[in-house]
């Protein structure tokens, strides 16, 4: 089951807001939320606002809708800062002219997910078995491919 928040025409820009959510991306609410609480960006505020918005929304599916729901088994499955419309802006500049700039807004999106405890660590140690397994056949389609490039010679310029 998944939990969504989420925080429309936000007055930050979507970079600075994809900063402080790839901070968070992946990890249990709570240690998401203290590590929002300790980011000096100023978005984050809002950031934990939302998440704090997803985990009520939980919280709420849990108790009224009779829904099993494990509050601390929750962990951030997707957050993501997309672009929202743009204002087009004038600043005075030099002789008379006029220099446009633009305001940017982000629309923010939270995902809360309820981890899966099968195996110990859950499905995150079967990718990573996976990835191992697939390693040695890589390297040895590669060492059946084209020699190596020759180094560069470095510039030797002139120091003096």
């Amino acid at each position: 089951m998944e939990f969504r928040a989420e925080a429309r025409y936000m007055r930050v820009s979507p970079q600075k807001a994809r900063l402080v959510l790839d901070l968070i991306r992946g990890r249990r609410a709570e240690e998401a939320r203290n590590t929002l609480a300790f980011t000096k960006k100023r978005v984050a505020a809002t950031v934990a606002k939302l998440l704090q918005s997803a985990l009520d929304n939980a919280n709420y599916l849990s108790s009224e809708k009779g829904i099993d729901v494990d509050i601390d088994n929750l962990y951030v499955k997707s957050a993501v800062a997309n672009d929202g419309p743009r204002m087009k802006r004038i600043r005075p500049a030099p002789m008379g002219r006029a220099y446009r700039y633009v305001r940017r807004i982000a629309h923010i999106e939270l995902v809360l997910a309820e981890r899966n405890r099968q195996n110990g660590e859950g499905t995150a140690t079967v990718v990573g078995e996976e990835r191992a397994a697939k390693a040695p056949a890589r390297t040895k389609a590669k060492a059946r491919g084209k020699k190596a490039a020759p180094a560069k010679k470095k510039f030797a310029g002139a120091r003096k």
